[in-house]
């Protein structure tokens, strides 16, 4: 698709008008028209306050004229995948799992390519053949290459080892010990209770990034899922596939 087409289909999609998109960019009616009719793009600031309004890569309104992929663990990247920066703004260069909020979830590279490892690994390829590959690819990505300067000198690391003590220390009957925080998307977490009258709670932002991890008994049984963030602590339990959720514990940070 061409720039006067993404435009196009997502203004209406949202259901804009041609003056409702002007006033939420700064331009005019008419700048807007020309978008739309081919005659001109929108220049580098406009196409920033479009991302942010529409929730999509600059690439994506530009056409797609390029293959974005992460440059911390080198996933392919679609728009509902796509880090934000502190400010909400959206970063094309990492996916939420590395990048939430304008802080860098993964330190370790060897962490890294063992939660890909269990993601990437299928029939085609074992999991020895994806570590090989990751440790291969990761080290010519952006972040690894400059990761001293993209750092914030452990801080997050250290953030993640307190909220694992403090998980811990809870000592939740039956759930093995948390060794690990992986960071987690809203959207890709299932947790939804069930309330009076057949009604369900969402409990999860889907364009959140969380810390969490999920957890087996050696003895078997159900499982137990960890979610936290700077203000909470959320223990469940669930069974075969993530099915029929649980709510064990509940902490405010």
């Amino acid at each position: 698709m061409n720039t006067k087409d993404v435009i196009y289909e997502l203004r209406t999609r949202n259901g804009m008008s041609q003056d409702d998109l002007a006033e939420k960019v700064f331009v005019t009616r008419q700048a807007v028209s020309r978008w739309e009719n081919g005659d001109t793009v929108p220049n580098t600031e406009t196409l920033k306050l479009l991302s942010n309004l529409f929730g999509v890569s600059i690439n994506t309104l530009l056409g797609s004229p390029r293959k974005l992929i992460c440059q911390c663990c080198g996933m392919p990247l679609e728009d509902e995948i796509l880090g934000r920066n502190k400010d909400g703004s959206i970063n094309e260069d990492y996916c939420k799992w590395c990048y939430a909020d304008g802080t860098y979830t993964y330190s370790d590279m060897d962490d890294l390519i063992e939660v890909c490892v269990g993601n990437m690994a299928n029939e085609q390829f074992t999991e020895e053949q994806v570590r090989d590959y990751l440790k291969q690819m990761l080290p010519s990505l952006d972040y690894w290459k400059r990761q001293d300067e993209l750092g914030d000198n452990g801080a997050f690391e250290a953030f993640k080892k307190q909220l694992i003590e403090e998980i811990n220390a809870l000592h939740v009957e039956g759930m093995p010990t948390l060794t690990r925080l992986n960071a987690l998307v809203g959207m890709y977490v299932n947790l939804e209770y069930p309330l009076p009258g057949g009604m369900k709670a969402k409990f999860l932002n889907d364009q959140a990034t969380y810390l969490g991890n999920q957890l087996e008994p050696e003895d078997g049984g159900r499982c137990f899922g960890v979610l936290a963030n700077a203000d909470f602590i959320l223990i469940c339990t669930y069974g075969e596939g993530g099915a029929d959720p649980e709510l064990v514990l509940y902490k405010k940070r």
